[in-house]
């Protein structure tokens, strides 16, 4: 029997010890993979579309939110009331119902980049409205409304397009990857948009603020011109009208998935958002008028933290019950925070749940844009547009008025705790939500 000859190694082979342990990776390559695995996902940004609409929504978001300050403390500068303050909210929100709904129903039925390019047109124009107003002195309450109530307009029909139009630039699996860069980008704009606004105004008054915003929005409407057409799939283009609103309304109606994604996140706001207590709380446990900025900023601090280290959560399948469960978090989170005796404490159990809030809002966001038909998807996103600005509303006189009943604490840590129940409940009460996964593509059979 003969043997094959065995080939000595030369000076370039290696042996076994000195190659390199691929199944034992040293501690820093673990460190090393582990961070690469946490941190946040960047891959949407590689398509230069979405990469355009990202970083125009996060500048342009960012003198949104100068403005808003703005608008308020001009106001009350005008009036000394804080009830004509007060006013703006209903002049924000009244819009935002009724235009969300319109306007996502318009975003199925045109191009929706030339009606992004429409709403940010509106918008933009009213900024540069409040721009002349300041500069002219003008000093009418009235006229301030009127343009924060034409901005709401072109917010309300622009927010539920650029959400639909998000999947027609990726593919599915990047889906939960652009929504997280999108609202982090948001987060970060909620923290600096209000504290450059203290520094601009207090510096330059109302004007160069309003001025700053304007420049700042052209990023955005930029990004919105430089997009590709997007028609509706098929090349219908229909009207709009109070009948299509109904037939999306209907269509959520009729699929438990989508309408369990926006009944937790009302119960998520309505039921624990604490934010009308902070004042109250700030001045009787933690010592006055500067915990307050801390406890309103905790939430957004824990969203952008929470969002640098995201890259985990498009690997999520089973989003369903994963979006129950961080909706736990944050109704514990802020039931614990509500015990607190120390502002940090609070400050810290805020931020954890504000990164449980930004996870909720990805997972949300993804099976909206992933699971309904794109003939439908710009009328869902208006009524995630309303659901958005509503909720934290209903959360503020939920808050309120069980403060005033049972006081602050009570209606602080009890909201938590009845909305980490009612959202475990709600869960258990559809399965066909529980057992949804990122590989559903669409409204199969939903009896459960």
């Amino acid at each position: 029997m003969s043997t094959a000859p065995r080939s000595s190694p030369g000076p370039s082979a290696t042996t076994s010890s000195d190659a390199p342990d691929d199944a034992h990776p040293s501690f820093s390559q673990r460190v090393r993979n582990l961070v690469l695995r946490a941190a946040i996902d960047t891959r949407p940004l590689g398509l230069p579309a979405f990469r355009r609409l990202w970083i125009g929504q996060a500048v342009s978001f960012t003198g949104f939110q100068l403005t808003s300050v703005a608008i308020s403390v001009q106001v009350y500068d005008l009036t000394k009331s804080s009830l004509w303050v007060g006013l703006l909210g209903p002049a924000n929100l009244v819009p935002l119902i009724v235009f969300g709904l319109w306007g996502g129903a318009v975003a199925d039925m045109m191009d929706r980049r030339r009606l992004l390019i429409m709403a940010s047109l509106v918008t933009w124009v009213s900024t540069l409205g409040l721009l002349a107003q300041s500069l002219l002195h003008v000093g009418s309450v009235s006229l301030i409304i009127g343009l924060v109530v034409v901005q709401a307009v072109g917010f309300a029909i622009s927010s539920p397009t650029r959400g639909a139009v998000i999947p027609r630039l990726l593919p599915v699996r990047l889906v939960p990857a652009a929504n997280t860069l999108n609202f982090t980008a948001s987060q970060v704009a909620t923290f600096i948009g209000p504290v450059l606004a203290g520094v601009v105004i207090g510096h330059g008054g109302y004007a160069v603020a309003y001025g700053i915003d304007a420049v700042l929005f052209t990023v955005g409407l930029y990004a919105a011109v430089r997009l590709p057409a997007l028609p509706p799939i098929g090349g219908e283009i229909r009207r709009a009208g109070l009948r299509s609103v109904v037939e999306g309304l209907r269509f959520l109606l009729t699929r438990p998935v989508l309408m369990m994604s926006f009944v937790v996140d009302i119960i998520a706001m309505g039921v624990a958002m604490p934010r009308a207590l902070f004042p109250e709380v700030a001045e009787t446990r933690f010592g006055g008028e500067e915990a307050v900025g801390w406890l309103v900023a905790a939430i957004a601090i824990g969203a952008v933290i929470g969002g640098l280290v995201s890259g985990w959560i498009g690997r999520i399948q089973r989003q369903g019950i994963a979006l129950i469960a961080v909706i736990v978090v944050w109704g514990l989170a802020v039931a614990a925070s509500g015990l607190a005796g120390s502002l940090w404490l609070a400050v810290l159990l805020l931020a954890v749940g504000g990164a449980a809030d930004l996870v909720s809002a990805v997972f949300r966001q993804t099976i909206l844009q992933t699971y309904a038909p794109d003939e439908m998807r710009g009328r869902l996103q208006g009524v995630f547009t309303v659901v958005v600005a509503g909720g934290p509303r209903l959360g503020d006189l939920r808050a309120g008025v069980t403060a005033s009943i049972a006081g602050a604490t009570a209606s602080w840590t009890g909201g938590g705790l009845v909305c980490a129940g009612l959202v475990v409940v709600a869960g258990l009460a559809v399965p066909s939500f529980r057992r949804y996964t990122a590989s559903t593509r669409g409204p199969a059979d939903e009896r459960g």
